[in-house]
């Protein structure tokens, strides 16, 4: 009995305890619940509205987007539309023209704007209310204006009968044209702002470039001018390879809407010399571009006895203004090659590989030197095996019709139609080489001239795409190495180009430049590149300044990239 009391006791101040705690914790949430609810409106308030934007209905152009200045104290927003539009046109726009806007405003979390932001038309008064977090309102009246432009700046200055091309510092307000011999006197062409005015104009008067002389840019608006001062110079260079984000797109091209090449699959390589940059297509003359501008200068006149879609194949181009062509082997017959010097040249057989029959060969062709001097020819063989055909040439002379067959070790599988290989030594047949291939392991290989085998490795691709173009070239004291990769579907987005700095194994691992996906491709302009056929070229200028990345994707663009080794 005494030992149930006691639990009873005990059972009776545990009930006594959990009482006296949950009254406790009904007590205090009662006193939370009767306090002020926070106030969660900023304690600084904002204006509101950030920005307004207004834009053409129906414009595709990136161009399409005109900017807002915003007076909150007089409650005025203004967009500011160009004089000119489209922007590099003559055609001058008018309040006329602004009577369908699509307006569209940024605006701080609970603000609200009224009315409904859509179509304002310009040539009568419109006005919105903003209501901010506090419920204040503010009116303010939209208005548009039509500016004239207040860049003034030159852009391009070259003396081209000279080979000249200025180089432009828009911080200094310089213009240096590296020449150690005499300039005297010449017309220039010169790029300025859209609108703007050059006075003295050197396009119209000859100057003597070498004396330094200033020339003045006026904008559009006649307000804003720029003083530029033009001289003979030699600016000195970054110690070691390219200026470290130089790279710019100079410009592109379309195959079909720019160049006008129709057929679909047919445009294979590029080959690039002192003035152009040809443009193969099999069935066809090949074009010929101008190399700073990418405008179109006219077509190959002297192709007739080669021209077919199994003869006139592919196109490259040496060191010193001679275009190579090449058949397609067995399917066009032994396996030739010509040369032409310059695009008014006339085809001359160059090889003629008597044995070729038993290698398919022809689908990509690189040379690196001079044929009339030193130079070393190399073409992928399209079987099982890696291997490739290389011819070498001494004194001008080929030494043999029939090739030396190479076979590199560390290559997985085969790439059939998809190799390119370029020599980094056009005396040497001993020297390193690249290769761009579609097999395992999927990687730009750097192969040992010697062992003929894989010393080095790109980055990986995907087994989607295929990679089947490379170049090499050295620039201020730097090797650098360039290969593309391909999309030949319908679907999904590739469509690049790498650049390596190969200086050392280590540097090779990943790019130092690479141009962006899915912009330049067959299947995001003409149509799907069902061969996965493309190339790429690298050159530098005669005056060392200057190191250009070419590059081509078949039914898509050829493209032109300009890097520098200018220390400023």
């Amino acid at each position: 009995m005494m030992i149930g009391n006691n639990y009873s006791k005990i059972n009776s101040m545990k009930n006594n305890t959990y009482f006296i705690i949950a009254l406790f914790c009904t007590a205090f949430i009662f006193l939370i619940g009767c306090q002020q609810v926070e106030d969660l409106t900023p304690s600084i308030s904002r204006y509101g509205i950030n920005s307004m934007k207004g834009s053409f209905y129906g414009d595709e152009s990136s161009d399409n987007n005109f900017i807002s200045e915003i007076d909150y104290e007089e409650g005025v927003i203004t967009i500011v539309f160009p004089y000119n539009y489209p922007l590099l046109s003559n055609n001058v726009l008018k309040v006329e023209d602004l009577t369908h806007v699509r307006v569209e405003a940024n605006l701080d979390d609970n603000v609200t704007i009224s009315p409904a932001l859509l179509y304002f038309d310009f040539t009568k008064e419109n006005f919105i209310t903003i209501t901010d977090q506090t419920k204040k309102n503010k009116d303010y009246k939209i208005v548009a204006e039509i500016r004239k432009s207040a860049e003034a700046k030159i852009t391009s200055y070259e003396l081209k009968e000279l080979g000249l091309t200025g180089i432009i510092d828009n911080d200094a307000k310089t213009i240096s044209l590296i020449s150690i011999e005499s300039i005297g006197e010449t017309l220039a062409d010169v790029t300025i702002s859209h609108g703007a005015t050059i006075n003295p104009d050197p396009r119209e008067v000859a100057m003597n470039y070498d004396n330094e002389f200033t020339v003045t840019v006026t904008a559009q608006n006649g307000i804003t001018k720029n003083i530029y001062t033009v001289k003979k110079n030699v600016p000195p260079k970054v110690e070691f390879g390219l200026r470290s984000g130089s790279g710019k797109v100079l410009w592109s091209k379309k195959l079909q809407a720019d160049l006008g090449i129709s057929v679909l699959n047919q445009t294979n390589g590029i080959a690039v010399i002192k003035d152009y940059v040809i443009v193969n297509t099999r069935n066809q003359p090949s074009i010929y571009l101008d190399r700073k501008t990418g405008a179109t200068v006219g077509t190959m006149a002297n192709m007739g006895p080669i021209l077919g879609s199994l003869t006139n194949f592919y196109t490259t181009s040496d060191d010193n203004n001679n275009i190579l062509v090449n058949n397609l082997a067995p399917n066009g017959g032994t396996f030739k090659v010509w040369s032409m010097k310059g695009v008014s040249g006339t085809p001359q057989l160059l090889i003629d590989w008597a044995g070729s029959g038993t290698y398919p060969i022809g689908r990509k062709l690189s040379v690196k030197g001079n044929i009339e001097g030193e130079a070393i020819i190399t073409a992928s063989l399209l079987t099982s095996g890696n291997q490739f055909a290389r011819w070498q040439i001494k004194g001008g002379v080929i030494q043999s019709q029939t090739p030396e067959i190479v076979t590199i070790t560390g290559i997985g599988g085969s790439w059939v139609n998809n190799a390119d290989i370029v020599v980094t030594n056009p005396s040497d047949l001993k020297g390193d080489y690249f290769v761009s291939y579609y097999a395992e392991p999927r990687k730009f290989a750097w192969v040992d001239g010697v062992a003929n085998t894989v010393k080095a490795w790109g980055p990986g691709i995907s087994s989607n795409w295929i990679q089947n173009a490379a170049d090499y070239i050295i620039f201020n004291n730097c090797p650098y190495a360039a290969n593309n990769s391909i999309n030949s579907f319908t679907w999904g987005s590739d469509d690049s180009v790498y650049l390596f700095d190969v200086s050392s194994t280590s540097t090779f691992g990943a790019s130092i430049w690479t141009a962006p996906i899915g912009t330049y491709g067959g299947k995001d302009n003409g149509g799907q590149n069902a061969n996965g056929t493309g190339d790429v070229v690298l050159k530098v200028s005669d005056d060392g300044y200057y190191m250009y990345l070419y590059f081509m994707f078949t039914n898509g663009c050829v493209v032109c990239v300009q890097f520098d080794c200018i220390d400023m």
